[in-house]
């Protein structure tokens, strides 16, 4: 299934690389142009989203990792087999009251981009597919957690790595790592994070890995991991600092 461009794609959108065209499919790949695509993080009612386009290089690699091998990405909704596991995550008054992200800085991992909202539309959560737009833009998901004070779930935050092109998640595979801090302004102020871990997740088993457990106030950083774009995904936690 091949899907549509979102408005505004044609301007933000990285040009073609050696002339072969971006192609936006709710597949694991673009055949037309041999673009590595990367099945990111997936949510609402088995929703799976497609990330087109990853960078390749030699990363560092993650300091622990996850097992198995696919091509596709999870979903919000965790299987009716496995209960969400809640975390207390605590409730730190010091910190802004939770509300929407607006903007994510990551200085050691070269990320300065704005954040904006991603929900699935009714086709999109009919198909079980969403292709996130393509832009320098990171995107929240909302049907979770929002970053601050009273978050009551986990903030996803997923960013495109493209290959050969710029793309706001590009070097995080390279450069994140345990002990890193960062930051994500809200509406009501900026919550600054330390990342708790680095790990790599195979498409396959995300969907049912600890990663979607409820854990108030901890942000994920989803994007595609650049030693293996085809079958694993880099997952990068973080939880609040005052």
């Amino acid at each position: 299934m091949v899907l549509n461009e979102p408005v505004g794609f044609a301007q933000k959108r990285p040009m073609p690389v050696n002339g072969q065209p971006w192609c936006l499919r709710a597949a694991f790949r673009c055949p037309r142009s041999g673009a590595r695509a990367l099945a990111l993080l997936a949510a609402l009612s088995g929703l799976a989203v497609v990330m087109p386009g990853c960078t390749t290089g030699d990363p560092r690699d993650p300091q622990s990792t996850a097992a198995a091998t696919s091509s596709t990405y999870a979903s919000p909704s965790m299987p009716a087999k496995l209960a969400p596991v809640v975390v207390d995550g605590g409730t730190n008054s010091a910190l802004p009251p939770a509300s929407p992200p607006q903007r994510i800085s990551y200085p050691a991992a070269g990320i300065d981009v704005s954040v904006l909202p991603l929900t699935p539309s009714t086709d999109e959560t009919a198909t079980g597919s969403l292709v996130p737009p393509m832009t320098m833009d990171a995107y929240w998901l909302t049907a979770y957690g929002q970053p601050g004070s009273g978050s009551l779930n986990t903030t996803y935050i997923v960013g495109h790595s493209w290959q050969t092109a710029d793309a706001p998640f590009n070097r995080l595979s390279s450069r994140s790592a345990i002990g890193d801090e960062l930051s994500v302004r809200t509406m009501t102020g900026t919550v600054k994070y330390k990342v708790q871990s680095v790990t790599t997740h195979d498409k396959a088993t995300l969907r049912t890995s600890d990663v979607w457990n409820k854990v108030p106030g901890r942000l994920v950083l989803i994007s595609c991991y650049t030693k293996d774009v085809q079958g694993t995904n880099l997952i990068v936690t973080a939880m609040p600092v005052p």
